[in-house]
């Protein structure tokens, strides 16, 4: 079982990214009004403190969240990053930045009175806070579990539409080839669904080994999303982060490409460096 805390990352660019794509998905997949589920492989809790001393001795929202807070209220923001700042506001009510929700509360408040959320985590005490988060939720079931079991054993599930987050912390060696298997795993199981792959990118070639594999894998429709704050100097470092979605909702990559280049202005890391944003498909639109 991996040792792996999020509370340490809480609130980096590579959450900020990823969870205004898990906000826009779910808003596009909700303009319809049949009811959907939402699962989350490896869910953390759901909320985190920022002045916790994880976070302190990090500061890895310094570089993040705490960069997006000042834009809360400009009226020329894209739509999509609008909407992620007000769940986060709506954590800090008191206009300081204190606390950062975790996947599942951010997609808890999006959530519909019809749909469901389904979260996995398997470290004991991460599992216990988001049990407590979510105490008497009737919309919402955790379980303490395996998120790549969960994929085989758990889908699908009722209702029929929903959105998958696969989002490992990519310590295990094999991390990248066991979330693509649960990948394949899932979609073949829950054909009706959105997957979205969170993954990690370290040095220039890492993606791309990823994409190759992704396009063996011969899935349907591929939207490939990456955020890359700082030069590929080092590759055991992380220098940004992507998401791979899998048969997303029509038109989601029109909205992203608006929210992108905000997203790269605002999170660039190094003076002269610009960030780069990606939004392509690796396998088109039938």
């Amino acid at each position: 079982m991996s040792n792996y805390r999020h509370a340490y990352h809480a609130g980096n660019a590579a959450d900020v990214l990823k969870h205004v794509v898990l906000l826009l998905l779910l808003r596009r997949l909700q303009q319809k009004p049949a009811p959907l589920c939402y699962v989350e492989t490896h869910a953390g809790r759901g909320r985190y403190e920022l002045q916790h001393e994880a976070a302190r001795k990090t500061g890895e929202y310094l570089r993040g969240i705490a960069r997006l807070w000042d834009l809360r209220e400009s009226a020329d923001l894209p739509p999509a990053l609008r909407d992620y700042l007000a769940r986060v506001t709506d954590l800090n009510p008191g206009g300081e930045l204190a606390v950062y929700p975790g996947s599942p509360r951010l997609a808890r408040a999006a959530l519909r009175p019809d749909d469901r959320m389904i979260v996995c985590e398997l470290h004991p005490s991460e599992s216990a806070a988001l049990r407590e988060e979510f105490r008497r939720d009737r919309q919402v079931a955790v379980h303490q579990r395996d998120g790549y079991e969960a994929l085989a054993a758990l889908l699908p599930p009722t209702p029929r539409r929903g959105l998958v987050l696969i989002d490992p912390p990519y310590e295990r060696p094999d991390e990248f080839a066991a979330a693509l298997a649960g990948l394949q795993v899932g979609a073949r199981r829950w054909p009706q669904a959105c997957f979205a792959l969170w993954y990690p990118i370290k040095g220039p070639l890492a993606s791309s080994l990823l994409h190759a594999a992704v396009l063996r894998a011969d899935l349907r429709e591929v939207l490939c999303v990456e955020l890359r704050t700082r030069p590929d100097r080092d590759p055991t470092a992380m220098s940004g982060s992507g998401l791979l979605l899998i048969d997303p909702p029509w038109q989601i990559d029109q909205a992203l490409r608006e929210v992108m280049p905000t997203l790269a202005r605002a999170l660039q890391e190094e003076p002269g460096a610009p960030a780069s944003a990606r939004v392509e498909w690796l396998v088109g639109p039938r």
